[in-house]
């Protein structure tokens, strides 16, 4: 029973976002080659995305040190976590002073720290919490782990990544081929939507979801999907992209309000490191989607598209380029290699593609102009 239990948790964490990725996952992920030494910190590991991510993280063989912080209940976490027989080596650390601890020697660094939208919350003051939590984190990290990759899940991400940008410049560390906004789970989302309607098997289907990770910047092109269906109308191609947009208030309304999309989303933070720890380690071709920084468009320094371990989509290309192709980056040991071109964009997309420019841009100007702010302390998670 518990061989079959975690044999499907492998399984289910192999699945990535396209049939190409898909099968590298299947094929490599869970090798038993000889594997190097990788050390991957979750930040937040005490929230309720933190805890699932550390346990699907737990259960990769590619993680050889698994290090756990939270301000609070990390060493409860890190103790349970710690008693599966997977390979990696767990530790908890809980609190400021045992941030840098935490972050030594890391290869990779994921940030699902921040807290969700509560009632009577405004998204500035969700926006200031957690901007604030992110740019205290990042220059821990500037100074304990200047090397590492970092994969961004704390919310806004539109924001929070160019909060880390400027982080890292200011410290001197900045790296733009090292730092990811994780928009996987809006591909998650995007395939199984088109699966369902489209009445392809889920595990072949792909759709690149470009943009940004919030609303109307999310931009699945449902034209570049595959298996191509024929099936399905102009109205149906609207509703999967509204419902792919909408994917996280789906979720807190069906929890009423008392939580949002945190197994989800443990579940695509944990397929896009283990795309990244398989870039590090020298696998090619493994195609994921992220929130990064590109030169391609002047006018938008941040977009979200597939990006791989040695092919990524990028997200941020040039910002008049990108309408007639989408951006794919090639990334390898050192993060994102190349930014390559996109397929050819649907009229629909286009004006998809023109309607989300004005919000993501001025989401990520705030977040640059916040990171000139005071931050407060960081806090435990649950997106």
């Amino acid at each position: 029973m518990k061989a079959s239990l975690f044999r499907s948790a492998e399984a289910a964490l192999r699945r990535v976002s396209s049939p190409s990725a898909s099968s590298h996952l299947l094929r490599r992920s869970y090798c038993v080659e000889s594997k190097p030494e990788r050390k991957v910190a979750v930040l937040g590991a005490a929230g309720g995305i933190g805890q699932p991510l550390a346990l699907l993280m737990k259960l990769n063989p590619l993680v050889s040190s698994l290090s756990l912080y939270d301000i609070a209940g990390t060493p409860g976490v890190a103790a349970d976590v710690s008693h599966i027989n997977t390979r990696s080596q767990v530790a908890g650390y809980m609190g400021d002073d045992q941030l840098g601890q935490a972050l030594e020697g890391a290869d990779l660094v994921i940030i699902p720290a921040g807290v969700p939208r509560k009632p009577g919350m405004t998204r500035d003051d969700l926006f200031n919490i957690n901007a604030g939590i992110v740019k205290s984190l990042c220059t821990a990290i500037a100074k304990y782990c200047p090397n590492a990759l970092v994969n961004m899940i704390s919310n806004p991400v539109n924001s929070t990544v160019p909060i880390a940008a400027e982080v890292f410049k200011k410290a001197g560390t900045y790296d733009e081929k090292k730092l990811f906004g994780v928009t996987t789970l809006d591909v998650v989302r995007a395939k199984t939507f088109y699966a369902g309607k489209a009445k392809v098997p889920v595990a072949e289907a792909n759709v690149p979801v470009v943009g940004g990770h919030a609303g109307i910047t999310i931009l699945p092109l449902f034209s570049q999907a595959t298996p191509k269906s024929n099936n399905l109308s102009d109205e149906d191609i609207v509703a999967l992209t509204k419902r792919t947009q909408d994917g996280g208030t789906e979720v807190v309304e069906a929890k009423a309000g008392k939580g949002s999309a945190t197994l989800s989303m443990a579940y695509a933070g944990a397929v896009f490191a283990d795309a990244c720890l398989k870039g590090l380690n020298g696998v090619p071709d493994v195609v994921e989607c992220s929130f990064v920084q590109s030169t391609i468009v002047p006018d938008l320094p941040y977009f979200a598209s597939k990006v791989s371990l040695s092919f990524v989509y990028s997200a941020i290309s040039s910002f008049n380029k990108f309408i007639s192709s989408l951006s794919h980056v090639k990334l390898g040991k050192n993060g994102v290699e190349e930014v390559l071109g996109l397929g050819p964009l649907s009229d629909y997309e286009k004006q998809g593609l023109e309607s989300l420019k004005h919000e993501l841009k001025a989401s990520i100007e705030k977040g640059i102009k916040f990171a000139t702010q005071t931050t407060g302390p960081a806090k435990s998670a649950e997106n």
